[in-house]
């Protein structure tokens, strides 16, 4: 379970690392049902990427994948090309997405996006090694 407690302590070690990098994020976390369980969007975030950020995090707990991994494994050709447009558009493969786990057991994700896939990824990593 990923408590209103857990979520700010990894929304508050993304928004650090994010402020590090001087790239405004917005950053999501959800529970174990992809139910968003609280969002920020840190002051100049572009608002075009709230729905990113959510998303992100929605689709590394559906499927249990980092979205960076996922898109790496969607490309022409591989295993999982065109999952992109499955879930009525919900799934994102922009780096940025990470499962959250306690032990072995997927019980969130975060979703982090407002800058290069790099950057998104490098926060999202932060937040998820506060968890």
């Amino acid at each position: 379970m990923i408590t209103l407690a857990d979520a700010r302590r990894i929304i508050a070690a993304a928004e650090k690392k994010a402020s590090e990098i001087g790239q405004p994020m917005n950053i999501a976390v959800v529970d174990e049902g992809g139910n968003l369980v609280a969002h920020v969007r840190m002051d100049k975030a572009w608002f075009g990427s709230v729905d990113i950020s959510i998303k992100k995090a929605w689709t590394s707990r559906a499927f249990d994948i980092s979205t960076k991994e996922l898109g790496e494994l969607s490309q022409s050709g591989d295993q999982f090309f065109g999952i992109h447009a499955s879930n009525n558009g919900r799934v994102m493969i922009f780096a940025g997405g990470i499962p959250l786990k306690r032990g072995d057991q997927v019980v969130g994700g975060i979703g982090v996006s407002g800058g290069l896939g790099k950057q998104d990824q490098a926060v999202a990593e932060a937040g998820a090694a506060a968890f």
